[in-house]
């Protein structure tokens, strides 16, 4: 399972759940079928590997084992955020954990922490992220602000997914503030077809290239996309992944 930053939850606000009745659901399933739970500490640098004891609604309680490293605990106790994973029959569950503690459960040590008042649930389809071309990419038309021209710029994709694509701003010139809506992208999808959605900025990141060169990688989610044009967007990626099998297949 690939780890996640405590800001990449922010990119996938359109698959949260936030009925506490379902999340409790959800989390007491996690239990039941002993599916493991990851708690990132800093990331893939510190990982403790866990599980659910008990999901007591009532007291507010989301109650964990814990590390077999004291050290670990102590860190997870110290920190001020965690990002946890697991994943139930076959769909990833995310969620942000604060106010972590100790406590005893049925004599032995545990965590303890509030129910998460949100969670994410991803099937594998909607985050799943394919690499685009480098040798042809695959370009978003982007229409900019009156103020800066009203002129349209395209920017080279580097991935794309159902829930959005990762754009190279190689001249820095996109307002790269999260939350900034680009309204009517065109991505010209090759041999598929032209999509067109809202791009909201979910994550920004300044690159320095092999040759010294600045960048910029923007980490776009869909906004309002019609079922069309995700459907294109589907039947692009399963074109790519069958390229890259066969690919595969040709060096094996």
């Amino acid at each position: 399972m690939q780890a996640n930053s405590h800001s990449e939850l922010e990119n996938w606000h359109d698959f949260t759940v936030q009925s506490r009745r379902e999340i409790v659901t959800i989390l007491r399933s996690v239990g039941e079928k002993k599916q493991l739970v990851r708690i990132l500490i800093h990331g893939e640098a510190d990982v403790c590997v866990t599980s659910v004891l008990k999901v007591d609604p009532d007291g507010d309680q989301l109650i964990m084992d814990c590390s077999i490293d004291p050290d670990q605990n102590k860190r997870i106790l110290a920190a001020s955020k965690l990002g946890l994973e697991t994943s139930l029959d076959k769909i990833r569950i995310m969620f942000n954990a604060t106010g972590m503690r100790e406590t005893k459960f049925e004599g032995g040590p545990a965590l303890m922490m509030p129910i998460p008042e949100s969670l994410i649930r991803l099937q594998r389809r909607e985050y799943y992220r394919m690499p685009t071309p480098v040798s042809n990419p695959v370009r978003a038309l982007i229409t900019m602000p009156e103020e800066n021209g009203g002129e349209v710029e395209n920017f080279p994709l580097a991935d794309i997914s159902c829930g959005g694509v990762a754009l190279l701003d190689n001249k820095m010139i996109l307002d790269n503030t999260i939350g900034q809506v680009y309204a009517n992208c065109r991505i010209d999808l090759p041999e598929v077809g032209m999509v067109t959605t809202n791009l909201e900025i979910r994550s920004t990141h300044d690159l320095t290239l092999l040759n010294d060169k600045q960048s910029r990688r923007l980490g776009c989610q869909f906004v309002n996309i019609s079922r069309g044009n995700l459907a294109a967007v589907q039947k692009y990626i399963t074109k790519l992944e069958r390229e890259r099998n066969a690919r595969i297949a040709g060096l094996s």
